[in-house]
């Protein structure tokens, strides 16, 4: 046989090891002992640990020693181990992390630990989940450095890396790589992509594994350009953690900063979720296979109506099984490529839209509207 006639499946996973998932990591940790005693954690840019040797702060050594103290992991604080990820502290007492890891521990305690093994508890102040992205706030947090988010629209291919997390429940890992592709369309979740997550993300060959969710990547100046989020592995046994094989993904700071400002900005004195009446939307569920254009799935696909009555797409007059080709005047090339881009427009933008029905081509206008998913 051919080697071209093999096979190779690529999956891209989300990689907090939370939940059934998260076997792995909570075997770990459930091998450690009791966590050392707290010691005092270094600021960032201050004084370095007494017993740690000076490094250059452009090397990877000196960007984890001043990056490292502000980097937590999250975890189950209650008498099981169900899961566990990574982020980062912020300003005002709160952290970072992915929204796939904060819904899967919310059920119980959350819990973060510090690189000096001291914890504290929190609780969600709110999520975005179509960017994967969650914040928390700490019951009792440490005083570290809140880390800084850079530009992630300055990142350039071969750009030096570091990613500082928790994989597989192994806190303050540090890794390092490169840039290896910028604007990387990337789907999490299953079902149509209409109502998976879509993010168009920084690519890395920096080792990224099940536990690294949601912690930071930064640059050569230790500035937050990523939220470490998902890897592509070889295909594998259904339920099946896989590590990496050097395709590791990251939302953009550009784009985590100002959700982060969001969630900050909308969640209320009792930590409830900001309302999302304001998220741009056309109204319609697409199928996430199909890759000639953003097809609006068969009605059977979509659990019901495929396109939203009296929604901006039903009133533009598209319907299921037509294939948008073009979106103000940008050319789309699948699901995910469509979502990325509406999510570039403001309620009450109009729009040309250019789809294919029945073989033919056919031009609508349509006003992008809001609301939740």
């Amino acid at each position: 046989m051919p080697l071209w006639a093999v096979l190779v499946l690529v999956a891209v996973v989300a990689v907090g090891s939370a939940g059934g998932g998260g076997l792995l990591g909570g075997s770990l940790g459930a091998h450690s002992t009791d966590p050392p005693e707290p010691t005092d954690s270094p600021r960032l840019n201050t004084d370095l640990p007494s017993d740690a040797p000076s490094r250059a702060p452009d090397t990877v050594a000196g960007v984890a020693q001043r990056v490292s103290p502000s980097v937590v992991s999250i975890q189950d604080g209650g008498t099981t181990m169900s899961g566990n990820g990574s982020g980062f502290a912020i300003e005002n007492d709160h952290v970072v992390t992915n929204n796939h890891v904060a819904s899967a521990l919310e059920s119980g305690e959350l819990e973060v630990a510090y690189s000096n093994g001291r914890t504290s508890g929190a609780d969600v102040v709110g999520t975005e989940p179509d960017s994967d992205l969650a914040v928390l706030r700490l019951e009792d947090p440490l005083d570290v450095q809140p880390l800084a988010f850079g530009g992630s629209g300055e990142v350039t291919v071969g750009d030096e890396v570091v990613a500082i997390g928790a994989p597989l429940g192994l806190a303050g890992t540090v890794t390092s790589g490169i840039i290896s592709a910028v604007d990387r369309p990337v789907r999490l979740g299953e079902g149509t992509a209409g109502q998976g997550t879509s993010i168009s993300a920084l690519q890395t060959d920096a080792a990224i594994n099940p536990g690294n969710s949601g912690g930071p990547l930064v640059d050569a100046q230790g500035r937050v350009i990523g939220v470490n989020t998902a890897i592509a592995t070889m295909g594998g046994t259904a339920g099946e953690q896989s590590g990496s094989i050097g395709l590791g993904f990251a939302i953009p700071s550009d784009e985590a900063e100002g959700i982060v400002a969001d969630i900050l900005s909308g969640a209320g004195e009792d930590g409830s979720e900001p309302a999302d009446e304001d998220r741009p939307r056309i109204g319609v569920a697409l199928d996430g296979d199909y890759d000639q254009g953003a097809l609006i799935a068969a009605e059977e696909d979509a659990g019901g109506d495929a396109v939203e009555p009296g929604g901006p797409a039903d009133e533009a007059g598209l319907r299921s099984g037509d294939v948008i080709v073009r979106f103000d005047g940008r050319d789309i090339s699948d699901a995910d490529t469509l979502i990325r881009l509406i999510g570039d427009y403001e309620s009450g933008d109009r729009v040309e839209v250019v789809f294919e029905r029945d073989g033919r081509r056919n031009t609508t206008d349509l006003t992008v509207g809001s609301g939740p998913d």
